[in-house]
């Protein structure tokens, strides 16, 4: 069983930057590929960026390429997700997810534990 953690959300401008977290529990947090999914109010739960097992692989969805990355620390079980240059449609809770292999994907199917959510709201 693994139990994800989120933090780090918040308000901030647009353009401007944050970072978001996510903690796990467990031992074999180093040999799960982790993903970061969205859901604004009234929208699905989409993809935003994902990462394998040792990090050695990352994709982000379109609308955050070049703008958000993805990294993962496996010495402190937890993953991070750091945003720059925040659009207002970047507003969301952000989730973390964690699949139960160790390879990254796009697909929310493929993962298997899930966080509570973290919100991030863009104000203009």
């Amino acid at each position: 069983q693994v139990q994800l953690v989120e933090s780090g959300g918040g308000l901030v401008q647009a353009g401007g930057s944050l970072r978001v977290s996510c903690a796990a529990s467990g031992r074999t947090f180093s040999s799960y590929a982790m993903g970061w999914f969205r859901q604004a109010p009234g929208k699905e739960r989409e993809f935003v960026s994902t990462i394998s097992w040792r990090g050695g692989t990352t994709f982000y969805a379109d609308s955050v390429k070049g703008r958000f990355t993805i990294s993962r620390d496996n010495a402190k079980n937890t993953v991070y997700l750091q945003m720059n240059a925040l659009k207002l449609e970047d507003t969301a809770v952000y989730y973390c997810a964690a699949t139960a292999d160790r390879f990254a994907s796009t697909q929310a199917g493929s993962y298997k534990y899930w966080g509570q959510g973290t919100q991030v709201t863009v104000s203009s």
